[in-house]
């Protein structure tokens, strides 16, 4: 199948996972949470989001419309005391955040947000070594920065890719969040994926509007660890 074809089945797979109705954003004035947890005096802590074009913000004019920059906008809002670190490269293979993440880990992140594996299943991957790839960026995360917490953001694959191999894919990040005791967001595309009004013309990656949802999605889980 050529590529072309498999983004096509992509896109249409991808909107029968999504939710019917998308998840609205909250007003970010809500502040109940935060009052919980009051932000630190001692400096200004990092949110490192560590993934591929979604990340990124590809194909969007302005980079910070992507959902890292969105989340940096909540938590501006709310006069939390962290910054968020987009380090995102469009085309990024569950091996090549491998390869690359002891570079990124030269500065200590309060918070992992871990976004790989969508490459992987359009390319076909084996289950056994995107799970392999992740569970080593894990690893070293926790080996060199034990107080971090992590977040696994879940991706999953068109049906075209065949039952197994979608079952497997869906199944790796839960098992991956429940092995190593860290926090899931279950789909990131959810409430996106495959529809045109919230995606550019490639139907694969969010336009500004999906970017929000997407923020949206992954704000429901960061906001517990903040």
């Amino acid at each position: 199948m050529n590529k072309t074809k498999i983004y096509l089945a992509f896109a249409c797979a991808l909107l029968a996972f999504s939710c019917s109705n998308p998840p609205k954003v909250k007003d970010t004035d809500d502040t109940s949470y935060v009052k919980r947890k009051a932000p630190s005096a001692t400096g200004r802590k990092t949110i490192l989001v560590f993934g591929d074009s979604l990340t990124a913000g590809y194909g969007l004019d302005d980079p910070s419309a992507a959902y890292p920059g969105v989340l940096q906008h909540y938590i501006d809002s709310l006069k939390l005391n962290y910054t968020v670190v987009n380090s995102g490269v469009s085309g990024e293979t569950t091996a090549g955040g491998r390869s690359r993440i002891d570079w990124v880990l030269k500065t200590e992140p309060d918070i992992f947000l871990l976004e790989l594996g969508a490459n992987d299943g359009l390319r076909g991957t084996t289950v056994t070594e995107t799970i392999h790839n992740l569970q080593t960026i894990i690893d070293k995360v926790k080996a060199k920065y034990p107080d971090t917490k992590i977040i696994l953001l879940g991706m999953q694959v068109p049906p075209s890719m065949g039952q197994k191999y979608v079952g497997d894919f869906k199944k790796l990040f839960p098992d991956l969040a429940e092995k190593n005791h860290i926090d899931l967001v279950p789909f990131l595309l959810q409430g996106v994926g495959g529809d045109p009004k919230l995606n550019q013309a490639d139907g694969i990656h969010p336009n500004v509007a999906g970017a929000k949802i997407l923020a949206a999605n992954v704000w429901q889980v960061l906001k517990k660890e903040i």
